[in-house]
């Protein structure tokens, strides 16, 4: 199978393995966590859903950035290699 078709059928994730094994990452995403935990403690259930909807644009911010990088970085790519002819 080529590389192209491993990503077409999902068995290359892009989005899941450039952080993979990064432990700086996994430290940060758990300071993030823990924070996130004290800083609702006690929090009013309207309050909770502030926090909810914030917490799901911030991600959909995140992953937009995802995209846009992933090709940005394609089509650089691409374009070093017809430029290494």
């Amino acid at each position: 199978m080529t590389t192209l078709e491993d990503l077409w059928y999902g068995n290359i994730s892009p989005f899941e393995q450039y952080l993979d094994g990064n432990e700086k990452y996994q430290e940060l995403l758990m300071i993030m966590s823990r924070n996130r935990e004290k800083l609702s403690e006690g929090f009013q259930p309207e309050k909770t859903e502030w926090l909810n909807k914030y917490d799901a644009v911030l991600n959909e911010m995140a992953s937009m950035a995802e995209v846009e990088a992933f090709k940005f970085g394609y089509k650089l790519a691409v374009k070093m290699m017809i430029e290494a002819k």
